[in-house]
């Protein structure tokens, strides 16, 4: 027969209060334990990464700048006189002489203008031959006259002998030999006279031939100067160069064929390709310690250029600074005008500094925080680190690495929240 138990309902009641114990207790403790613990480090991909070595030596200082190659001495070919363009011979890129010959222009008003004064010169030496013989013909007529008059003082002056020796004879009266001797002292008086006329004409007529003369001169100087500018619708290189640019008369064109220019408006530009000069953009907060002299090497993407910084602009345009590089070695092949070219110009040499590559985010005298590799290189752990001085690849490091530590350059912004990164 069944027996009846009293003792179970109360150990069931009993195991129920001891379940419920344990789990007030332990479900609060894991809680609390779980909050306590730190999130796991993120995995992050090795390959990903820009790592770098902190290192102690030399540390070079250079800024660096983007530019182009232009010519030192660029001839700037104006149009000499108002024409409209009939030709254009020659197109950027082209080999010129001193005799190319660029662009041909046209100026119908300046061929009639070249015309009359070719018509006024020769009417004025005309003029000058027909006054220079009318000045002649009236300098022998008074040639004429004075050898007259000279010739009659001549004879006063022998009658005045004559009568003078028979006065001593007593063969003439005093009267009479007074009359002789007053007018032998006339006819000289008239001849020293005309003399002194002839003289004085004889300067009036060159006078009067020289203010003509000038006249020509002065037609000749207009003719030549039509003459040139006749020439000069023919624009020539001048120089031995390389065509670089054909500008129109607006900003941003270039010329065209029935285009009408004044004089003064630059139809070319003429560089010599083999003394090119290099300029550099600096960033204007990187510029104040560019000084003119500094060493600089410039990199056409086909050889290395060695140079110095012959000049720095005064004033700053968007945001940088123009810095001109004179080329101290030979041009690599390939070298010419606006070619573009990355340069860098050496500011000065640290020496026995602490120093490592340069990061995404670093700035100079700047505290930042950093990853650094452990020793096993699975992980990175994050630490403060000051920076110093800083270069186009390197920064000085003054506080909070060690020569051989490895760090991580890259950017690693999105693993702000983390102090340490595991490596995979």
């Amino acid at each position: 027969m069944d027996v009846q138990r009293t003792d179970a309902r109360r150990r069931k009641w009993t195991r129920r209060i001891l379940v419920a114990g344990t789990l007030l207790i332990t479900v609060p403790a894991i809680t609390i334990g779980l909050a306590r613990l730190k999130p796991a480090a993120p995995l992050v991909e090795a390959s990903s990464v820009w790592p770098g070595e902190v290192k102690r030596g030399q540390m070079v200082r250079q800024v660096r700048g983007l530019g182009t190659l232009v010519a030192e001495d660029v001839l700037l070919v104006p149009a000499v006189t108002d024409g409209r363009v009939e030709k254009i011979l020659v197109r950027p890129g082209a080999a010129l002489s001193p005799e190319t010959v660029l662009v041909i222009l046209t100026n119908p008003e300046l061929e009639q203008q070249t015309l009359d004064a070719e018509y006024q010169v020769k009417m004025a030496e005309a003029q000058y031959r027909d006054l220079r013989v009318q000045l002649e013909s009236q300098t022998l007529t008074q040639k004429a006259e004075l050898a007259r008059i000279e010739s009659e003082a001549t004879l006063a002056k022998l009658r005045l002998d004559r009568d003078e020796q028979r006065f001593k004879e007593g063969l003439v009266v005093a009267l009479d030999y007074k009359i002789t001797k007053s007018t032998a002292e006339e006819s000289a008086r008239r001849a020293s006279i005309e003399r002194e006329r002839l003289k004085i004409r004889q300067d009036s007529v060159e006078a009067q031939l020289a203010v003509q003369r000038a006249q020509i001169d002065k037609y000749k100087a207009m003719y030549d100067l039509r003459k040139s500018q006749i020439a000069a619708l023919q624009v020539r290189s001048a120089v031995n160069g390389v065509l670089q640019d054909l500008p129109g008369a607006a900003p941003n064109t270039q010329l065209q064929i029935g285009q009408r220019v004044t004089a003064g408006t630059i139809l070319a530009k003429v560089a010599e390709p083999t003394k090119l000069k290099a300029e550099l953009k600096v960033p204007e907060t990187q510029v104040n310690e560019v000084r003119i002299g500094q060493r600089a090497e410039i990199d056409t993407r086909n050889g290395i250029i060695n140079g110095r910084v012959s000049r720095i602009d005064p004033a700053a345009k968007e945001g940088t600074v123009l810095v001109d590089v004179h080329l101290e070695s030979a041009l690599p092949p390939g070298a010419r005008p606006d070619l573009s070219v990355d340069g860098v110009i050496e500011i000065e040499k640290l020496e026995n500094v602490l120093f490592v590559g340069r990061p995404a985010f670093g700035q100079p005298n700047s505290m930042v925080s950093m990853f650094r590799y452990v020793p096993d290189g699975k992980e990175a752990a994050r630490v403060q680190v000051k920076f110093g001085r800083t270069s186009v690849n390197t920064i000085e490091i003054l506080e909070g690495l060690a020569p051989g530590d490895k760090v991580i350059l890259s950017d690693m912004s999105q693993w702000d929240a983390y102090d340490r990164v595991r490596l995979n």
